[in-house]
């Protein structure tokens, strides 16, 4: 059975990308698997520390606990998402603590996020989780940049953000961090944004965003490395998928199948109907956004090319 290192490793060299699937409501994560194995993709569910206190996934407990309900091990890896240094409202985390009890749990991947951090304290936090992690034999991302979308309040406007390159990852300060810190995959700022996770702005339609394709090459250069684009939901399609062609091995998706999850439930009051509009969203970006449907034995493939 492949591991999630190999499963991100095998989609860098050959140019697709793993989706890797939030789910802050528990109910959401029997259709994403299901959609997963019915277009035939390697993808991950992944839970953020966000979404145990803002959202319904209760704990990296519960959700390892519905995961296992309906995993599909030839489909599908379960991965620990934002773990922060400095949490969205600006609160210091025990990402160490956090981090030892996913691994312990049994998570496949996990992610320590220090962008709320100066660089040496990034590097330096980053250092500790990848220790813990690699000891573990459990693969770790990390991030540099600030992807910005989690903050309390209303999002900044997002043509001023992408025209200022602020938060944008710094190609100098990638090649030291990915040096230094020894990370397996790089979460990086090139023009996506997170949804709005705060008040009734979680409601709100993300902005378009567009990616600064030359500024990822540029990154992909420095690092040698996978690296991650978070805010994967409401990319023009164009950026994204030529992302996948300039280093982007994963790719998180939080707020399309969330908001999709909301609606139903509100609209229809039943569960049910709110799984339905998951499964269907969540097909419709694997196969008609991404165009990912149909890519999983490429990674099985590129894996037996290398034996």
């Amino acid at each position: 059975m492949l591991d999630a290192h190999t499963i991100i490793y095998n989609a860098y060299r050959v140019g697709i990308v793993i989706p890797a699937f939030n789910v802050p409501y528990l109910p959401m994560v029997e259709p994403v698997i299901r959609a997963i194995v019915d277009q035939d993709i390697f993808a991950f569910i992944e839970t953020a520390r966000l979404e145990w206190y803002k959202f319904e996934a209760k704990s990296p407990d519960a959700v390892m606990d519905e995961y296992k309900k309906w995993c599909q091990p030839g489909y599908v890896r379960l991965h620990l998402d934002h773990v922060p240094a400095i949490d969205e409202d600006g609160q210091q985390v025990d990402y160490m603590t956090i981090i030892q009890h996913a691994i312990e749990l049994g998570y496949d991947s996990v992610m320590i996020d220090g962008s709320r951090l100066d660089l040496d304290h990034n590097i330096k936090a980053t250092c500790e989780a990848v220790e813990l992690a690699h000891q573990a034999g459990v693969a770790i991302e990390a991030e540099l940049g600030a992807v910005l979308g989690h903050e309390a309040g209303p999002p900044p406007p997002y043509d001023e953000l992408f025209a200022s390159g602020r938060g944008f990852t710094r190609v100098e300060e990638a090649t030291r961090f990915v040096h230094e810190t020894g990370c397996d995959w790089l979460s990086v700022a090139i023009g996506n944004i997170h949804g709005a996770v705060s008040g009734i702005y979680k409601d709100q339609k993300k902005p378009e965003a567009r990616l600064d394709l030359e500024h990822l090459a540029a990154l992909r250069q420095a690092t040698g490395i996978p690296l991650v684009l978070h805010g994967g939901s409401g990319i023009n399609q164009d950026y994204v998928r030529a992302a996948f062609k300039h280093g982007i091995a994963k790719v998180n998706v939080g707020s399309d199948i969330r908001q999709a999850y909301e609606t139903a439930l509100r609209d229809s009051g039943r569960i049910g109907e709110a799984r339905q509009a998951v499964y269907d969203r969540t097909c419709w970006l694997i196969r008609d956004y991404y165009g990912l449907a149909g890519t999983r034995q490429t990674i099985i493939n590129q894996d037996a090319s290398q034996s």
